[in-house]
């Protein structure tokens, strides 16, 4: 490994070979070390990226494809088409520009779950019980356990309301589909798994025929694109500009995809390639996400700007839709809308329904890999199954509790949103845990920013839908005092982030014998080459793994990361809280 000598400040670039990844690591499932096995080639555990031709990286490439591909092209759940199609029926393509705030959004949360799951090994679940204590990783699995079943309870409804628009009823259409999601992942190979996925992410490609059957108008879709509040900023329009951001970020994501990358043996070395697996997976679900709206925006956009059906009435839900399009354009652009539904519903099911069994195996040290047969790891697969088999029964409730679950997935996951990206903020901050990996200042300045904005509209999506009286002045008062307390909290952050440099340049100091601090700092700063400078950093990187976790002190909570940390529990109290009462009075009429 790369290190500073204790007696002097240049590098010994000695390579010292490592042990297992198994053997030293915090890894916890024997499965989730080896050979990458995807669904579209093989990456051997001892393959590196270096010295490959251009072929040789990209069969590489198409090897390692698949977590970020899945992850975001899942984010056009049922939910995701509802709340899309809800944009384009009621406000054509006004609202587009919107889709553009979600691409930095996606990348740097997501990017960041990469770097954790490539570097740890473990998943989510086990990282926050691990660095932060028994209640808030019982807090957060244990919110993700209840909102993930409801979730899924959607993706029926959505199965539902597909298969319906063909006429089969939902007695038939959601047993059917629980059967095909167990049957999906119960195969013992992450190959097959992933080549099934792929085969149903293939489906969307119908968005292009549906696309062009309701004939939209370039000029129309680019100015959509310019921000704009049709009608006037309002607190409906509010609610669905928060609601189309808010689809973007779940928190099953986060639990997903880091859970996945172990699964497929994704190690450090291939976090560059990763990336681009997410990019493609961002480019996928922005062109599905224009395409829908258009879809109802031309087909059944009520405003003349639109250019589309005037008459069709405001968004009910998506099978309105589907039947919507097929009396204003014909059977076949019904019947496409209905695929991409079903479609989006079954990956929605599978990727959320995984995110929980995967967090379950974490929680509980149990096998929890798709490597595993269902022998291997029955505790796993048993747990999916009861996951789809509660979320299908609760779908025969009447519609009205029906109803209730939809509003009640929303407001819960506005709810968790600060919590899940928060604790994320701080793992990807941890030297502990991802050594060389840690975000940069460059970084956390814009995850900062991003955390924070997605802070204030869960706040917004939460009071906007249980208080729905509330103006917008007060919503645009809300934001920018928001916008005050996030700049002062950003420089209180700076500043205390620089004193603790400086108190461990001090520490360092004395340990090497009386150095003054800026001696000590002026070590990390010896001019090397570039390539000299990108040789070490790429050997740090490629070969560190997160050590045992059990090994680790955990982080110690400064002053004002604790006082943020106890506004935050209190937060979640109160909406939770809010919430149940919500929904409480709702049943009760």
């Amino acid at each position: 490994m790369a290190f500073f000598s204790a007696g002097g400040n240049r590098r010994d670039t000695t390579t010292v070979p490592a042990p297992p990844a198994h053997a030293t690591t915090a890894v916890m499932d024997t499965a989730h070390v080896g050979d990458i096995v995807g669904a579209l080639g093989t990456i051997r555990e001892t393959d590196t990226p270096h010295g490959r031709s251009r072929g040789q990286r990209l069969r590489m490439l198409l090897a390692v494809l698949g977590p970020g591909l899945i992850v975001m092209v899942g984010d056009n759940d049922a939910g995701g088409i509802a709340t899309y199609a809800q944009a384009g029926q009621n406000y054509g393509m006004a609202l587009a520009w919107t889709l553009l705030l979600l691409i930095p959004v996606l990348y740097v949360n997501q990017e960041m779950v990469v770097r954790l799951g490539a570097v740890a090994g473990v998943g989510h679940a086990r990282l926050i019980f691990a660095r932060f204590g028994k209640f808030w990783g019982a807090f957060s699995v244990g919110d993700l356990f209840v909102v993930n079943a409801l979730t899924i309870v959607t993706e029926f409804i959505g199965v539902s309301m597909a298969l319906g628009y063909f006429g089969l009823p939902k007695a038939v259409a959601v047993p059917l589909a629980a059967v095909l999601l167990f049957a999906m992942v119960a195969g013992g190979s992450f190959r097959r798994w992933e080549r099934f996925l792929f085969g149903l992410i293939a489906i969307n490609i119908v968005m292009f025929p549906l696309a062009f059957l309701v004939h939209p108008r370039a000029g129309t879709v680019g100015a959509g694109f310019l921000p704009s509040f049709p009608g006037g900023l309002n607190s409906t329009l509010l609610l669905l500009i928060v609601s189309i951001v808010g689809t973007t970020v779940a928190p099953w994501q986060l639990f997903f995809q880091q859970s996945n990358i172990i699964d497929k043996r994704i190690t450090p070395r291939w976090i560059r390639y990763e990336r681009v697996d997410l990019c493609v997976g961002i480019a996928v679900v922005m062109v599905g996400a224009i395409a829908i709206m258009a879809a109802t925006a031309f087909g059944l956009g009520g405003t003349a700007s639109t250019g589309g059906t005037a008459g069709a009435g405001p968004f009910t839900d998506a099978g309105a839709v589907a039947h919507a399009l097929h009396d204003h354009l014909g059977a076949a652009a019904g019947a496409l809308f209905a695929i991409l539904l079903l479609d989006a519903s079954l990956i929605g099911a599978n990727a959320v329904g995984l995110a929980t069994t995967y967090a379950l195996g974490d929680t509980l040290g149990k096998r929890h890999s798709l490597h595993w047969k269902i022998s291997e790891a029955p505790a796993f697969y048993l747990g999916y199954a009861a996951l789809l088999g509660v979320a299908g029964a609760i779908t025969f409730s009447p519609d009205h509790v029906l109803g209730l679950i939809t509003q009640g997935v929303q407001a819960l996951a506005g709810v968790l949103l600060p919590s899940a990206t928060v604790f994320l903020v701080l793992l990807c901050n941890d030297r502990a845990v991802l050594g060389p990996w840690v975000n940069t200042t460059r970084q956390n300045v814009l995850a900062g920013v991003i955390v924070w904005s997605l802070v204030l509209l869960s706040l917004a999506l939460t009071t906007a839908t249980f208080f729905p009286e509330v103006s917008t002045g007060t919503l645009e008062a809300g934001f920018g005092a928001g916008a005050v307390i996030g700049a002062l909290g950003g420089a209180a952050i700076a500043v205390a982030r620089h004193r603790g440099d400086r108190r461990a340049a001090e520490r360092t100091a004395a340990e090497l014998g009386g150095l003054d601090p800026d001696q000590v700092e002026e070590l990390d700063t010896t001019p090397l080459s570039r390539a000299e400078r990108k040789a070490i950093v790429e050997q740090d990187r490629d070969n560190w793994r997160t050590p045992a976790l059990d090994t680790l002190r955990r982080p110690a909570f400064s002053a004002l990361r604790a006082a943020g940390m106890i506004a935050l529990r209190g937060y979640l109290a109160i909406a939770v809280t809010l919430v149940v009462v919500k929904i409480i009075r709702s049943i009760g009429g």
